[in-house]
């Protein structure tokens, strides 16, 4: 995971050195700012009144600068602009102000619901994928590349370095080998073993092989990496399906109200679980580092945001905050489950 890191921030400070140099070869050969200061715009043709056109909305003037080139790749690879910044604290912090303010059409200032989302996704999944993902073409489920994986065998090697240590040392490995179990009981607890109890779900069923459901559990038994690997993917493409499920449980909160419509709905559950993901993708990295009880007292944060957001987006005062909170959260568990039930569904060969 360090070669990674390491190689992901080489990459990002190659790009930025990249732009510095390239900035400094144009001043060099006198190419100016680089703007090409037209009248017209070069898109349309229509006449300029700003620093945009009018008619299509493309900028007034273009950079043709290599400079200028490489801000364009770094944006286009990260997608960093100012609303990023202010989105993601709103979000982490005030989330129903940010959600009121994009349903009342302030919306400039911010990311989109569903761009946000996306975005979260695919970040999370592509973490995920290196902290503990699943090879399909591998069929050892006995250790898998995991956090617990991991942890477990640290544990191992520090009990093998006991019996050798002076008194001094064995007191330091001690109390670190107190820190790992305690961050692996915790793993257990919270994590669980996945891969296990999914192979065991399927090993016994009494659904008739004859079937077409027993014919696809039997495939699952057969191959179950495989069809961890497949639920995983389709968790990936089809994680928008979360949304759907989810609003009409919302929905249930303020049967009556004719204020809120659908689609304050949909962007409150979208904003909402946007930050959920993230929230567990940074817990899991916790994990995965042996800061298990930071993750886990991280993942206490998520019903006070919830709290926070609904309270923010529908104005409802603290008891029916509070009250909200807790049906919601019921209802996010079984919008989970009917997820699950779906991805596995998919993973059986349907």
């Amino acid at each position: 995971m360090t070669g990674d890191i390491e190689s992901i921030t080489g990459g990002l400070a190659d790009i930025g050195t990249g732009a510095a140099v390239a900035g400094a070869i144009e001043r060099e050969r006198g190419g100016g700012d680089g703007h090409t200061h037209e009248g017209a715009c070069l898109n349309c043709g229509a006449e300029l009144v700003g620093p945009h056109c009018h008619a299509c909305g493309q900028r007034a003037h273009v950079h043709r600068t290599l400079g200028a080139f490489f801000h364009d790749l770094l944006h286009g690879v990260l997608h960093f602009e100012g609303k990023t910044w202010r989105t993601i604290p709103m979000l982490a912090w005030k989330p129903g102000q940010l959600t009121r303010e994009y349903i009342d059409g302030r919306r400039a200032r911010y990311v989109s619901p569903i761009a946000l989302f996306l975005f979260v996704v695919f970040l999370s999944f592509a973490l995920f994928s290196m902290l503990g993902g699943l090879d399909p073409e591998t069929s050892d489920l006995s250790a898998p590349k995991s956090a617990y994986a991991e942890n477990q065998k640290r544990i191992a090697e520090i009990e093998a370095q006991l019996p050798k240590a002076d008194t001094r040392e064995k007191a330091r490995l001690e109390k670190k080998l107190t820190s790992l179990k305690q961050d692996q009981q915790a793993m257990k607890q919270v994590v669980g073993s996945v891969q296990s109890d999914f192979e065991e779900g399927f090993t016994e069923t009494p659904i008739p092989k004859d079937t077409k459901l027993g014919q696809a559990i039997d495939h699952v038994r057969e191959n179950p990496q495989l069809a961890i690997y497949k639920a995983q993917t389709s968790a990936y493409k089809y994680s928008w399906m979360l949304i759907p499920l989810s609003v009409p449980f919302v929905w249930l909160l303020f049967p009556f109200n004719r204020r809120f419509k659908g689609y304050d709905h949909t962007v409150f559950v979208t904003y909402s679980i946007s930050f959920m993901i993230a929230l567990v993708a940074v817990a899991s990295l916790l994990f995965y580092v042996n800061a298990g009880a930071a993750g886990g007292l991280l993942l206490l944060y998520a019903p006070y945001h919830m709290y926070r957001q609904l309270r923010g987006t529908y104005g409802v005062s603290r008891f029916g905050g509070i009250w909200r909170m807790l049906v919601l959260s019921l209802f996010a568990w079984v919008a989970i489950g009917l997820f699950a039930g779906l991805i596995t569904w998919m993973a059986m060969g349907h």
